[in-house]
């Protein structure tokens, strides 16, 4: 038994990575006062519990209930509303579907991206994270909403989604706390809910009331029914929707916040990266047919999800009696398994706190166990939103640096921060000048 309540105050996912270190990947039973978790990291362990045996291991409980004040009962949980949800989103989320719209994706990446000429003529510094969400936000705005969400409100959400974020990792760290104890952040999250909720259930109606044959995900969802053959309810689109929202935006906005900081502490990789795309590229902005070209941009992203995978935590109840590398859980039990901690294993990466793109050279995944590797979940539950990654993460990072050099001012060390995903601590700021002679001498 491992007390663990006081590292995990300190810095949870850093917390869980030493743990997992410490105990060579082997299942370790966490005391967090009365709360008793097994901490599960070794891939063997992460595949029998995520794909294997993946129904024993439930998204319920006492750490899916914080989740449920904002995602409500879709595919972030479990059971028949997750898996109507599934069905009905899945075919919008594959390799195939994502190739149909990657036109439009790098035209709003460009005309999003081109704002930044203001900040690039006048050297001021802006917000990374919040910039990133309110570029991949445009771009979701289309797949998801099909416009029918307007850009400010669009932006709108963005603090909120901060928020909730930043607050659920109160609970997620006194789960045994009851609902009727308020915990800190406990208001702020539910004035954010109540914010997201005010933008988006108008949007549902309206939809609802004026079905159309588009192919954005609110339309189909409304044109869906459940396996009773009833229409899904605005609840159910509503939850859809904040969940497919969350997976598509969230992930890779804050993948790409890393990234700078990343690339701001290796100048050789930045320098080979920016290498590659303006060779690739060019003075932009980046199109879908220049992905493939792109190996080295897809490499440091893969990379960056490794050391910072943004969903670090995923809880699962444990639904009858199980044996997990030879410890026995019994039913009601809960597991973590944390991508942080099992993407930082000794046992399965060199220098595992190093930053090395190398590592996704295409020789080097044959060898890999496929648990080590995981940050966009795996089994049943693996993130709709992947498929998308790949494509609007290089498109954006692609089309920044053909067009601007990017610098941080904000000085390091950077600490993860309290939060839900894996975000930097203090905010970081970025400042952009021209990459190109002629737009510098018009900035003049």
């Amino acid at each position: 038994m491992r007390r663990a309540l006081p590292a995990l105050l300190r810095g949870p996912a850093v917390a869980l990575a030493g743990f997992a270190r410490e105990s060579g990947g082997e299942v370790v039973r966490l005391g967090l006062g009365p709360f008793r978790p097994y901490l599960v990291s070794h891939p063997d362990h992460v595949q029998q519990v995520m794909r294997l045996e993946w129904t024993n291991y439930q998204r319920m409980g006492m750490f899916w209930r914080p989740l449920e004040r904002l995602f409500g009962h879709s595919i972030m949980g479990d059971g028949e509303q997750w898996s109507i949800s599934r069905k009905i989103l899945q075919p919008m989320f594959t390799t195939r579907y994502i190739a149909t719209i990657a036109e439009e994706v790098s035209r709003r990446v460009a005309a999003r991206i081109e704002e930044w000429d203001d900040h690039a003529r006048t050297g001021r510094s802006f917000d990374a994270a919040t910039e990133m969400s309110t570029i991949l936000t445009y771009i979701v705005n289309r797949v998801l909403f099909g416009d029918k969400l307007d850009r400010k409100d669009g932006e709108d959400i963005i603090p909120a989604f901060d928020t909730v974020a930043n607050s659920l990792v109160y609970r997620f760290l006194m789960p045994f706390m009851p609902y009727t104890v308020r915990v800190p952040r406990d208001r702020a999250l539910e004035k954010a809910v109540q914010r997201i909720d005010d933008v988006v259930y108008p949007i549902v109606r309206r939809a609802m009331d004026h079905p159309d044959d588009s192919t954005d995900v609110i339309s189909m969802l409304c044109r869906s029914t459940d396996d009773n053959g009833d229409p899904l309810t605005a609840k159910q689109i509503r939850d859809a929707l904040v969940s497919v929202y969350a997976a598509s935006s969230e992930t890779t906005a804050m993948v790409i916040t890393w990234l700078w900081l990343l690339l701001k502490e290796h100048p050789r990789v930045a320098a080979r990266l920016q290498a590659e795309i303006d060779e690739v590229v060019g003075d932009g902005p980046a199109r879908p047919e220049h992905l493939p070209r792109l190996a080295y941009t897809r490499m440091v992203l893969l990379e960056t999800l490794r050391m910072y995978p943004a969903g670090w935590l995923l809880p699962r109840q444990v639904m009858e009696d199980a044996e997990i590398g030879g410890v026995r859980i019994r039913r009601g039990s809960t597991v973590f398994i944390c991508p942080y901690a099992t993407q930082r294993l000794d046992g399965f990466w060199e220098r595992p706190d190093e930053f090395d793109p190398e590592r996704f050279a295409p020789a080097e995944g044959e060898r890999r166990h496929r648990y080590s590797y995981f940050p966009f979940g795996g089994g049943p539950h693996k993130c709709l939103g992947e498929h998308l990654f790949y494509v609007e993460a290089p498109l954006v990072v692609a089309s920044i640096l053909s067009r601007y050099r990017v610098s941080v001012p904000t000085p390091g060390p950077y600490p993860m921060g309290w939060a839900a995903s894996l975000r930097p601590k203090q905010k970081v700021m970025l400042k952009v000048a021209f990459a190109g002679h002629d737009r510098v001498g018009a900035a003049r």
